[in-house]
């Protein structure tokens, strides 16, 4: 089990949470932990993994929990980020949601105005470090071509083994790494509707938001998220089966659940935009007819009062 250890410091305008990590080699993270504590952080979450990994539990966890006005602070860059582009990618997703973040050694702190330049002179190294990788990989292809060599992996063009199992890991760690740093966006949804639901009908809750999934990649996502202990196994039980009348009864109540606080009216409105039909004829969804399967959902027991 992580420890998350507990300071008095609680009544600050701003939450700060701090992240402390060692790697696997190190034996304590007392002295960020320490750290942290003095520089005011309400908790810290405590992770042991390699800076290198891409399976942080704790720290997804962390993300999750997260709120605006929250203050994320670490002790240095590293501690937090594999590379550039993730701390990048980890700022912007906590930007989105109201969220700052702070390294005590570093200048980054994005609620003032200094901080938030540093990030953005990080952001333009970043972009530079990416154009120069680029242009470098452009020249060698070039001059491999004109000493009459073919371009890419020789191992690969040979189909040997061993380069083909290199390749294959390193695509599974980037979707690793993919599915950890949007799992915020799109896992608290599948915990509220699985496996009460039917993955179609979690996956249309999701796209309505403006995601894009399908159930393929969305079970595919979830089966990983399962394997590396980030996601509860029960997500993946079979659905209850239902006979297949009761498929409006079951999508209002996914709306419902995923958002607890719209009207009977907006459901409508969110049901006319999937072009569903009502189920009692008609062209347009009416408050009463989704008062009726939310009616039912209840008797069925997918929802609770």
């Amino acid at each position: 089990m992580p420890k998350v250890a507990s300071t008095s410091k609680s009544s600050r305008s701003q939450r700060l949470i701090g992240y402390a990590r060692v790697s696997t080699e190190e034996q304590l993270n007392d002295a960020q932990v320490d750290e942290l504590r003095a520089a005011g952080c309400d908790r810290i979450y405590q992770e042991h993994g390699s800076g290198l990994s891409r399976a942080r539990p704790v720290l997804a966890r962390l993300l999750k929990d997260l709120t605006a006005g929250d203050v994320l602070v670490v002790v240095r860059l590293d501690r937090l980020a594999r590379s550039v582009s993730h701390l990048l990618q980890v700022i912007e997703e906590l930007e989105k949601r109201g969220v700052h973040f702070r390294s005590l050694r570093d200048p980054i702190d994005t609620s003032t105005p200094q901080g938030m330049f540093s990030l953005q002179v990080l952001g333009a190294v970043a972009q530079l470090e990416r154009a120069l990788i680029a242009e470098r990989t452009k020249a060698g292809i070039k001059a491999a071509k004109a000493r009459g060599k073919l371009p890419g992996n020789p191992g690969l063009r040979e189909r040997r083994p061993e380069a083909i199992k290199a390749v294959s890991q390193a695509r599974e760690k980037l979707y690793l790494d993919q599915l950890i740093s949007s799992a915020q966006t799109w896992l608290p949804t599948v915990k509220q509707l699985r496996p009460q639901h039917s993955w179609d009908n979690v996956v249309r809750v999701l796209n309505r938001r403006g995601q894009d999934w399908s159930v393929e990649r969305l079970r595919r996502a979830v089966h990983r998220m399962v394997r590396e202990k980030l996601a509860d196994p029960d997500l993946l039980a079979r659905s209850p089966r239902r006979p297949p009348e009761d498929h409006l009864m079951k999508l209002v109540a996914a709306i419902a659940i995923a958002d607890p606080g719209l009207s009977l009216r907006a459901i409508a409105a969110q049901l006319d935009q999937m072009g569903e039909r009502p189920a009692r004829g008609g062209r347009k969804w009416q408050p009463s007819s989704v008062r009726a399967l939310l009616d039912e959902a209840h008797r069925f027991g997918l929802l609770r009062t």
